[in-house]
């Protein structure tokens, strides 16, 4: 069973999802004319240029657009951005990171449809907004069967995913680099947890929005102080990345026997796990939020997607590079970041255990949301004090059992997430081209009546 089980997480995680999720975003891409490139500025100076300005006027939601975006963050930004990288280069080489690169720049558009769709079929149920894959699939296709489904795959997956796999990754880092016995990590984990999740998005939201800027520019910082010490080997290490995109053979080493297929495979597959566009996790975060207008904030999934891969992958995989790490031996996708880190200051390792501690627990906190909106869809509010008793409860075994075969499930859940998300991304694309025309007639308007872009929902 454990061997078909890995046989399958295999396939899934090959062809059928590459080919899935990386079509589908080019279907996006054409559909909205290439929207991450021509509101690419627009995106970006309209949510991580105005993070700091307080909006005036009421709108519909429960936090704030930033408050949203951290949240989708802090279940994005995880392990994937420093365990994930690490894993692309050790399989697929450096030209990994080009293919990394393609995935986001496609994931931009759909994580922009995802988010988009999520706040245009949200629902209000009691004093809050909840929205996502499952209500877009219900109330956008019409199909319940379909959309429960995802909920089911989703509800299962933060267990391992989202869960169990993080706090396990701390304890990890912890026990190896401080000598912090597990027992005392899986402790303290769950307290945090438990405090956090158990006000629900408010509480979450208002942890992330403070946690998500601080451990990005932690990581960025110390990423750049590195670069900057091996800064003579920058541009080779870029140009190794567009050498071994198309020619890794050419680049020597182990790169020798290796195809250009394992170089794509490797790149797309991590870059999808690292920013998660077409799974629709993070759409249950940014559904919450105070929006005028769906498209508004769609951009803010563009920016999610630039922030995740463009900027905090790419400072990982140039750590990696430019300090030869990846040509060691005896280093593994654990370990080679903190190789990469020592070799430039002794507070390297420190920096890295930091880093992927605070990455791992701010998963943990976002995907404690998304399954929670994922099981209430099944099954009714009833769930949500059990379910998050039982959340805490896992944050704590994962921390003190060998995982196992759990990261095979997990990921296999994660990955079945997907099929019926990219079934109803492009089967309601025509009505996010309305969307998009219907907002940027005029996108500087204030507090736009929901009833006024109802019609393109039909």
């Amino acid at each position: 069973m454990i061997d078909y089980l890995k046989a399958f997480e295999a396939f899934l995680w090959g062809l059928p999802l590459i080919v899935g999720i990386l079509g589908c975003g080019m279907y996006i891409t054409i559909k909205t004319r290439a929207i991450q490139f021509r509101k690419l500025s627009y995106s970006l100076k309209n949510t991580l240029g105005r993070v700091f300005e307080k909006d005036p006027f009421h709108k519909k939601g429960d936090i704030s657009s930033f408050q949203a975006l951290a949240t989708a963050l802090a279940g994005t930004v995880g392990t994937g951005n420093i365990v994930g990288v690490s894993l692309a280069i050790l399989i697929g080489g450096p030209g990994a990171i080009f293919w990394m690169w393609l995935a986001a720049i496609f994931g931009m558009a759909t994580k922009f449809a995802e988010v988009s769709l999520a706040v245009a079929f949200r629902e209000k149920k009691g004093d809050r907004f909840v929205g996502g894959p499952m209500y877009y699939i219900k109330n956008g296709l019409g199909n319940e069967k379909l959309a429960k489904s995802f909920a089911i795959f989703a509800g299962l997956a933060v267990f391992g995913i989202g869960n169990s796999t993080q706090s396990n990754a701390i304890a990890g880092v912890l026990k190896q680099n401080l000598n912090i016995n597990p027992l005392i990590t899986g402790i303290v984990l769950s307290i945090i947890c438990a405090v956090v999740v158990v006000g629900g998005i408010n509480s979450i939201s208002k942890v992330t929005e403070k946690l998500v800027p601080f451990m990005s520019i932690l990581y960025i910082v110390g990423c750049l102080s590195i670069l900057f010490i091996n800064r003579t080997h920058i541009l080779p290490a870029i140009s190794s990345i567009f050498v071994g995109a198309f020619r890794p053979s050419s680049l020597g080493g182990g790169l020798v026997g290796l195809s250009i297929r394992q170089v794509i495979s490797a790149g797309i597959a991590r870059g999808v796990f690292t920013n998660e566009a077409g799974l629709g996790s993070s759409p249950i975060a940014h559904a919450s939020a105070k929006t005028d207008h769906p498209i508004r904030q769609g951009i803010w999934g563009i920016a999610e997607v630039f922030v995740d891969t463009i900027i905090i992958c790419s400072m990982t995989a140039l750590v990696i590079l430019t300090t030869g790490a990846n040509t060691k031996t005896n280093v593994d996708a654990s370990t080679l970041v903190s190789e990469a880190f020592a070799s430039g200051s002794s507070f390297g390792p420190i920096i890295v255990t930091i880093g992927l501690s605070l990455f791992a627990l701010s998963t943990i906190l976002g995907w404690a949301y998304y399954g929670e909106v994922s099981l209430d869809f099944i099954f009714g509010r009833k769930i949500i004090i059990p379910y998050r008793i039982v959340y805490v409860i896992f944050v704590f075994l994962g921390a003190n059992i060998d995982l196992g075969l759990v990261w095979t499930i997990a990921n296999i859940l994660n990955g079945l997430m997907a099929l019926p998300n990219l079934i109803a991304l492009i089967g309601l694309s025509p009505i996010l081209v309305k969307l998009i025309k219907d907002f940027f007639q005029d996108p500087e308007r204030i507090r736009k009546s929901s009833k006024e872009y109802e019609a393109c929902l039909k």
